[in-house]
């Protein structure tokens, strides 16, 4: 029989162990205020706030071959709103693994280099899920010392989703309005962000139906810079590949490097800077060699 004395002492202790289990189940608290430091950081509202980034993930900006268009349009879009001129929001769209998100984070590092303090630009990731909170965020840098640059990666809407109608009206039309030390880059393989069985669907069924679809276009008008990615050719692809190679020293001679580039691309159906990137990841490996 259990006696009730013992019962009431080892019931402390139990509860003490439950919330010290609970505790360690909370993630770390993120940054509820606009971060005086720091480079980057994640968005996420549900976890309190800005959580810090230690180190982008992210391949130099010389070593982004075959876009140089892109490269260098966006990098100097970068620079005058790091310096505090006016810039427009950006929307890298177009084919998949050509290095859209690789530019972004690579034009961040680029622009931040020889700037010090309250001069470096934050970069900040918001998550697809987390747009419609985008307007809190807003609020949260408005008025801040830094300038901020809010990068979305893969954006899309599917059929029934109107968290589209909050990006918008962040980016313009709020009365708000986007705060002049925040600059919104997003990446897409879909130039108007919407399906386009969606857009047609729209047409078909709307009483007017070019106002319909102006509704769903009209978001990506809201970005006043647009940036193609097109699929890259077999030069451009063994042209990042040579670029890769030397940078990380992967002695193997030219001809060879070529011909195993080409069977891989052959192996992967396409050629792409992601393709290229996985077989320099491959070679390394091979080769013993340390990519950081």
């Amino acid at each position: 029989m259990t006696n009730p004395k013992d019962s009431a002492t080892l019931e402390p202790a139990l509860l003490a162990r439950i919330a010290a289990a609970l505790e360690r189940l909370v993630p770390p608290a993120a940054a509820a205020a606009a971060p005086e430091s720091g480079d980057a950081f994640v968005w996420e509202p549900a976890h309190g706030g800005l959580a810090p980034v230690a180190v982008v993930s992210g391949v130099a900006l010389g070593l982004l071959k075959g876009i140089d268009d892109a490269r260098d349009t966006l990098l100097e879009n970068t620079r005058r709103f790091a310096d505090g001129l006016p810039a427009n929001n950006a929307l890298l769209w177009g084919a998949r693994g050509m290095g859209k998100s690789s530019l972004v984070k690579a034009v961040h590092g680029a622009v931040n280099e020889g700037r010090a303090g309250a001069g470096r630009l934050a970069l900040i990731e918001i998550h697809r899920e987390e747009i419609a909170s985008l307007p809190v965020l807003l609020r949260l840098l408005r008025g801040a010392r830094r300038r901020f640059l809010l990068y979305c990666d893969d954006l899309s809407f599917d059929r029934d989703d109107t968290s589209y109608k909050s990006l918008k009206a962040a980016l313009e039309g709020g009365i708000e309005g986007r705060p002049s030390n925040v600059l919104f880059y997003a990446t897409s393989n879909r130039r108007h962000l919407l399906p386009r069985d969606m857009m047609e669907n729209e047409r078909s069924t709307a009483i007017n139906p070019s106002e319909a679809v102006e509704e769903k276009v009209s978001l990506s008008d809201r970005f006043g810079l647009w940036l193609g990615f097109h699929n890259c050719g077999q030069d451009d692809y063994l042209v990042m590949i040579a670029a890769y190679a030397a940078y990380y020293r992967l002695d193997l001679p030219a001809e060879d490097l070529r011909a195993r580039a080409i069977a891989w691309a052959a192996g992967r159906g396409g050629r792409s800077g992601r393709v290229a990137w996985q077989f320099v990841q491959d070679l390394a490996g091979e080769l013993g060699k340390r990519l950081d």
